[in-house]
């Protein structure tokens, strides 16, 4: 097949490089990752996690040593996009057949899936998907099944059978909706057996199947058909009225929706978080404000999504709030007051769904809270166990609006008929997937705000937390410091794990917009760790004004600025939540040329007592890690204090680490990793029922036990 003109396609991308596919050239499983990935980073091709690629490949049995056919196809799980070798499984071609004399029918549906394991050729194979015997009974060697917007549109649409068959001339076929499996591969099969000449086959209500003699042929084949469903939607868009029926009302101005989400996202946390702790995803994209701002918003939105992919990271529908744009949303009693009505209903609303659609085996029903939930005028917030699967059920949310865009504008948009959703949503093998999982780990589900968490202590924390399951909005009055952090996150952990705000612990502003950014980013906030700090060692006749002035600032007005705008937030979620305040052994331990210092930090020891017993009737936790000399990459010790604490213990600056270490009752040099592990075990859920404590972490020094 000739490379078509780049510019041959206006709404998929070509990214095929010949030059680097000649570098693959005979190696056909390389050159199936390579396609699967370029058709993976097009969103206008599939979504994240959907759809599937395979390759039929001649390999030499390791038994018998003769050569044999072999598919390779993506396994259970996993995404095109970031394919590799290690998630395809590889199986027998002609067992898959062979199990077509296995085959029971419909009501045994789900015991093929165990035998697909009878078939694998490669044992280190990813475990076969339901998808497998689709690939299988179809007889080309490279074969891709997506879910694009563009064709699900006319795969949802009321007449999409008959606008199919003319778009292509029946080059396309046609099998209506059902659930796959290894009825619906032998569906398939049927189709191609009766129409040879079929370049594709559309899935109703699902997804894309195309094919090609060649990796190259395969991707062309895919784009070409994909931008024809495209360019028909788009030549009909407007043709029978506005979009969507047109708008019902305006959105706010860009800075008021974001101030609107992040005032409201903690509140619908807290509800959404009513069996379990939910991380939420906020997005005021145009394809979004365009459908929560329609005349048909109400029609469209309680039919729920078409397409398996999106239903099962969707829901069966999502909740609307019942606000104005421009709603008061600062009295959080009134808020919640006039919210809980319509969590109640969509509670009830999926418990009755549950009820009328389960199966005598069906799993227990599962957490009924949304988890897609718009707001007219300003976005949508999605909730899920964690920031990729919430951030992701926004994107799968956003491809179900192209899909009911492109069906309304050429028929009327159809969705999955309840019980064949439910029978999706609780089918026996996603709900074994569900239990193969890893176990959450202890802060998952849990968001901290750590102050001064671009290096030192701040950042050892901020680590320990991602890496224990939360997410982190790092934080420092440090602009670039804190963009080095960011990058270092990013790469460790991703892009879901943390967010960055600069913050001036000291200015009331810029905490309130902080906490703003943990709202809009992740929902909420559950933990606060106050670590921002600052130190001055001087005797008294030394101190000045300015030194007491910032030292109080920092420390106690910091702390208690922070805490309090927590606090707020915390109360918004009625979740509980933890306050661990990093203080000093200078708290409890008097020492020389520090009284500055010392005294601030006894003042947030107090101040972290105070608010253990004000804070208790909203199950927010307080406790106080107490350190002493941690010197690994700490601002600290690049000022003045070193020289300053020499200078007290009459020592030089280099013999400081010795000095601190030999002082101990332990002789142990302490790190900010030790003090990270340490504000963790006051967090991670063992010690639920321990506030107003101080846990000293300084090595062992007696002039600190607090008895």
């Amino acid at each position: 097949m000739n490379n078509p003109a780049v510019s041959a396609y206006k709404y998929v991308s070509y990214l095929w490089d010949h030059a680097h596919a000649e570098t693959l050239a005979g190696d056909e499983v390389a050159l199936l990752l390579y396609r699967s990935n370029l058709l993976g980073a097009d969103l206008r091709l599939t979504n994240y996690g959907g759809g599937n690629t395979s390759v039929k490949t001649v390999e030499t049995d390791p038994l018998s040593g003769t050569p044999t056919d072999v598919m390779w196809v993506k396994g259970s799980g996993g995404d095109i996009g970031t394919l590799k070798r290690s998630g395809l499984a590889a199986l027998y071609l002609d067992r898959l057949h062979a199990l077509k004399k296995r085959y029971r029918g419909l009501a045994f549906e789900d015991e093929m899936v165990e035998l697909f394991n009878h078939c694998i050729y490669d044992l280190s194979s990813k475990a076969p998907s339901i998808d497998t015997p689709l690939h299988a009974f179809l007889p080309y060697k490279h074969i891709d099944h997506l879910h694009p917007d563009a064709a699900i549109a006319i795969a949802a649409a009321k007449d999409g059978k008959r606008i199919n068959q003319e778009l292509f001339n029946g080059a396309i076929g046609w099998v209506d909706w059902q659930r796959p499996g290894f009825d619906l591969g032998l569906k398939l099969q049927q189709a191609v057996t009766e129409n040879p000449d079929l370049r594709g086959i559309m899935l109703g209500s699902h997804g894309l199947f195309t094919w090609g003699d060649t990796a190259y042929d395969c991707y062309v084949n895919t784009l070409d058909v994909i931008e024809r469903y495209s360019e028909f939607l788009q030549e009909n868009y407007g043709k029978k009225g506005p979009v969507f029926g047109g708008v019902e009302l305006n959105s706010l101005s860009k800075e008021q929706r974001l101030q609107q989400a992040a005032l409201l996202a903690p509140t619908l946390r807290g509800f959404c978080s009513s069996h379990t702790n939910m991380i939420g995803h906020f997005t005021d994209d145009d394809r979004v404000l365009e459908f929560i701002n329609s005349k048909d918003l109400s029609k469209l939105a309680p039919m729920g999504t078409s397409c398996p992919d999106h239903f099962l990271r969707t829901k069966i529908s999502p909740l609307v709030v019942n606000l104005k744009p421009e709603e008061d949303l600062t009295n959080t009693k009134a808020l919640k007051e006039k919210l809980s009505p319509a969590f109640d209903a969509y509670r009830a609303m999926y418990t009755n769904y549950y009820e009328t659609c389960k199966h005598p085996d069906s799993p227990a029903m599962r957490d009924p809270n949304p988890v897609v939930i718009l707001y007219p005028g300003v976005g949508m917030f999605t909730f899920a166990k964690d920031k990729q699967t919430a951030r992701v059920a926004a994107e799968f949310y956003i491809n179900a609006i192209n899909v009911m865009r492109g069906a309304e504008a050429v028929s009327e948009y159809t969705s999955l008929p309840q019980q064949e959703a439910f029978n999706i949503e609780y089918w026996l093998l996603e709900e074994a997937k569900l239990q193969r999982m890893p176990k959450p780990k202890p802060l998952t589900g849990k968001v901290a705000l750590i102050t001064g968490s671009a290096g030192g202590i701040g950042k050892a924390i901020a680590r320990k937390f991602v890496e224990e399951g939360a997410c982190v909005l790092l934080n420092d009055n440090d602009s670039t410091r804190l963009e080095g952090a960011t990058e270092e996150f990013k790469k460790s952990f991703g892009k879901d794990a943390s967010a960055s705000v600069v913050l001036d612990v000291t200015s009331a502003e810029a905490i309130t917009k902080a906490f703003e950014q943990a709202s809009l980013s992740f929902g909420g906030i559950d933990i606060i760790v106050n670590c921002a700090g600052l130190s001055i060692s001087k005797p008294i006749e030394e101190t000045t004004e300015k030194d007491w002035d910032l030292l109080y600032n920092v420390l106690v007005k910091g702390q208690y600025l922070v805490s309090q705008a927590g606090v707020s937030v915390l109360r918004k979620q009625s979740l509980g939540g933890d306050i661990v305040n990093i203080v000093s052994k200078n708290a409890l331990m008097s020492g020389p040329n520090n009284i500055g210092y010392g005294s601030a930090k006894a003042a947030q020891l107090h101040m972290s007592r105070l608010l253990a017993a004000e804070l208790a009737g909203d199950k927010v936790r307080v406790n106080v890690v107490n350190p002493d000399a941690v010197i690994a990459d700490s601002k600290i010790w690049q000022s003045g204090w070193a020289e300053g604490r020499a200078k007290a213990y009459g020592i030089s600056v280099e013999e400081l680490p010795a000095y601190y270490a030999k002082r101990t009752l332990l002789n142990e040099i302490i790190l900010p990793e030790d003090i990270a592990n340490a504000v963790f075990v006051l967090v991670g859920g063992l010690l639920s029922k321990s506030t107003g404590n101080m846990l000293n972490v300084d090595g062992g020094l007696a002039n600190a036990f607090p008895r």
